[in-house]
């Protein structure tokens, strides 16, 4: 029990930890199936010049080029990028928590937040699936950590279309008439 305790005090979440990044440091992910409309869009531009930044973006740091990749976040990153009144008010800095995670673990975390929050793109939702399967995560894990029933893993992997995805897999032979 102790050990428990001392564990829930020790750890602090990332977002006690906020930081202001130049927005020149920091890169999107190539693994976000996330899409916002344009209607939407317009609000979140809204939202940020009338409230300003409430929530900072989820980046990992990426060490050997001094940049920050964005997990989550993307959108509100993009409004700094395309609003020059953004920009200058916010003096090109962006409100960044860092993770410290490895590559599999961050895309789960960017599919978590987006599934969390709304619709994604089934294509490139697909093709994390791919990447994750091709990590060697098994079929148990991405549905853990990405949130998704049994059924939804198998469309997905059917969508790619990729036979890699069901090697070392056991299926059933079905009977012979």
């Amino acid at each position: 029990m102790n050990d428990l305790f001392a564990e829930k005090v020790t750890y602090k979440s990332p977002v006690y930890n906020v930081q202001a990044v130049p927005i020149e440091k920091i890169q999107a992910n190539s693994y976000n199936p996330n899409a916002v409309a344009p209607p939407e869009m317009k609000l979140l531009y809204q939202s940020i010049k009338e409230d300003g930044y409430t929530m900072p973006i989820v980046c990992y740091y990426l060490f050997e080029i001094d940049r920050y990749e964005i997990v989550d976040g993307f959108h509100r990153y993009t409004v700094m990028k395309q609003h020059r009144d953004i920009y200058e008010r916010e003096n090109g800095m962006m409100p960044v928590v860092v993770i410290e995670k490895d590559i599999s673990n961050r895309m789960a975390s960017t599919i978590r937040h987006n599934r969390a929050r709304g619709s994604h793109s089934i294509e490139l939702m697909s093709s994390v699936v791919s990447e994750l399967v091709q990590a060697g995560m098994s079929d148990a894990w991405i549905l853990k950590n990405i949130g998704m029933d049994a059924d939804e893993l198998l469309r997905l992997k059917q969508i790619t279309g990729l036979a890699a995805l069901f090697k070392d897999r056991e299926f059933s032979i079905s009977s012979e008439p």
